[in-house]
């Protein structure tokens, strides 16, 4: 009996612990993250153990200390294929037995770990339903960079890696600023699946509810190589249409009808008006790069496509801004920022703000 005892007690305090380190997250909401395309995966092909490092590395500078699990996945495979049964499913399961979502958690997603996140939103409850367990209470999403649209890039690196498209200088160029190297048929994976059509095809409409909240950058860590085949303004791999979260794939220059990515306040008549299901872009800068949004650098002081969305359970990240005129006499205009953004990053400011 006090061996029985000491077990119990044990196991109280193991989880307690458990809990303790799972509110120490955002806002108390224990955090998922699901990272993005890494394409040296492509060719290398990594296996469990390699996949799982290759996770560690890619979210160390910012949201790695701050999460409590990972969702891993090998970019040489397919979304609805071996990254889901073999990467997505064991994590799920894992999610559920140890009721890390009971009282709702967020997943964090950059890139294409957007697309592989609409998957799991629109599976992840009939699957573990059908396992005997208990569906997972997803209250949002905080997608930086989200590629759930696709990006043209990897329409042209299939096309090329098929022998179906032709390949100059500059798509040469754009594609192994990109990739690091220019693919071939065996090293397309998930391409496949981040293909414009392809991306907006899987999963365009799923049945949960879960609020996708949407961090932009309009910068470019290629020296601008890869924007001449990426429509409207990009981040370097994914155009506007896809960040933003838009309904169709077009040439759209901001993720609101009335603030520029500068965060002029004026009409915007190629801005995005409407969205995919349950997509709301929140923060916007002309300055971040795809890969800056989830590092720990200021890149540009940041702006505000709206400033506050609501999470599935009525809980709100919200972002304090402020208006200032810039320019001269008939010559000035009126620019929305959000406070403080000229020195922290747009991961702390997310962070901050879900605090």
């Amino acid at each position: 009996m006090k061996k029985l005892t000491r077990l119990l007690s044990a196991a109280l305090l193991g989880g307690l612990a458990v809990s303790f380190n799972l509110c120490a997250a955002v806002g108390g909401y224990p955090v998922v993250l699901v990272h993005g395309l890494q394409p040296e995966q492509l060719a290398s092909r990594p296996n469990a153990s390699e996949v799982s490092s290759d996770g560690a590395a890619y979210w160390q500078a910012y949201w790695r200390d701050r999460a409590d699990v990972r969702i891993d996945w090998p970019a040489h495979e397919r979304v609805a294929g071996k990254i889901a049964s073999d990467y997505v499913w064991p994590k799920l399961q894992q999610l559920s037995v140890n009721g890390t979502c009971a009282n709702g958690c967020i997943f964090v997603s950059h890139s294409t770990g957007d697309l592989v996140t609409r998957y799991l939103l629109d599976n992840q409850a009939l699957w573990l339903q059908n396992a005997g367990l208990q569906p997972l209470n997803i209250v949002a999403t905080f997608d930086f960079a989200g590629a759930g649209g696709g990006s043209e890039l990897a329409d042209l690196a299939v096309n090329v890696a098929s022998g179906s498209g032709l390949i100059d200088f500059t798509l040469r160029l754009a594609l192994a600023a990109w990739l690091g190297e220019i693919p071939n048929a065996g090293t397309v994976g998930v391409l496949n699946d981040l293909r414009v059509n392809s991306a907006r095809q899987l999963a365009s409409f799923p049945d949960s509810r879960v609020p996708r909240l949407r961090f932009v950058g309009a910068g470019s860590d290629y020296l601008g190589a890869t924007g001449p085949f990426l429509p409207g303004t990009d981040d370097g791999v994914v155009a506007s249409h896809s960040t933003c979260g838009a309904a169709t794939a077009g040439n759209f220059g901001s993720c609101s009808a009335s603030v520029a990515f500068d965060g002029k306040l004026a009409s915007q008549s190629n801005g995005v008006r409407s969205f995919m299901p349950y997509h709301y872009p929140l923060l916007m800068s002309e300055g971040y790069s795809h890969g800056g949004l989830i590092a720990n650098q200021v890149q540009d002081e940041v702006t505000a496509a709206n400033s506050s969305a609501g999470y599935l359970n009525n809980d709100s990240l919200q972002f304090s801004t402020y208006d200032e005129k810039r320019g001269w006499w008939i010559f000035s205009s009126r620019y929305r920022v959000v406070r403080n953004s000229n020195n922290t990053s747009m991961s702390a400011l997310v962070y901050q703000a879900a605090n």
